[in-house]
């Protein structure tokens, strides 16, 4: 008899027990549902990610200056300008015009008087259009927290350059690399080589005029 009254009682404290934590588990779930923080918050942070913004105007211009070593004359500065049109993110034209000086030559400076050339002749300028390819685009990161667009490019076309009194059809070709500080701005930095045939010292010969120079561009 004394077992019985003990296993009733026990079944009532079990249906107790079992009551109570239907009753708190939905009291959990109605907190939840209305917006309250759960019991146990995740401890994750959430990084704020930016997307680049660049302009999608596909023309750029800008001007440039730099070095040019005009092959038997010395080594002068070279200014210029330039326009590109981007057909893809691969692919873009560009036309080129740039100006120079040369200096004596060797043999001007040692024979002291003979003269191969006027002043006005020692002028060089050239244009050129040319295809270009972005090789390696990507991006350069200047610390933790700053990152740049950036390319590095290879070009290569033709065009005339007038020099010593003559128009000379041109070859050019080199390599360059882009860094956009701002989605409307850009900076170059190229290395280029114009070839084209020169008969001035009595014999032609195909000569390589090597530039280097740094520029300026703004997209629109």
């Amino acid at each position: 008899m004394e077992s019985r009254i003990l296993i009733l009682l026990l079944r009532k404290v079990l249906v107790v027990l079992i009551a109570s934590g239907y009753s708190n588990l939905g009291a959990a779930q109605e907190t939840t549902a209305n917006g309250q923080a759960p019991v146990i918050e995740p401890g994750l942070e959430r990084r704020e990610i930016r997307i680049p913004q660049i302009d999608t105007e596909d023309f750029e211009v800008g001007f440039f200056a730099g070095v040019m070593s005009i092959e038997d004359f010395g080594v002068s500065t070279v200014i210029g300008g330039r326009l590109a049109y981007h057909i893809t993110e691969d692919f873009f034209v560009e036309m080129t015009a740039g100006q120079s000086d040369a200096e004596e030559t060797s043999f001007e400076r040692l024979s002291g008087a003979a003269q191969l050339l006027t002043d006005d002749q020692r002028s060089l300028s050239y244009y050129n259009v040319s295809f270009g390819y972005n090789l390696f685009p990507g991006e350069v990161y200047l610390g933790a927290d700053r990152a740049l667009n950036m390319a590095i490019y290879l070009i290569g076309g033709v065009g005339n350059t007038t020099f010593a009194g003559d128009d000379r059809f041109t070859l050019n070709m080199g390599v360059g690399v882009r860094m956009i500080p701002r989605d409307w701005f850009a900076v170059h930095a190229d290395f280029r080589d114009h070839i084209f045939d020169l008969d001035l010292l009595g014999q032609e010969k195909t000569v390589h005029n090597l530039e280097a120079h740094i520029g300026m561009t703004f997209f629109f």
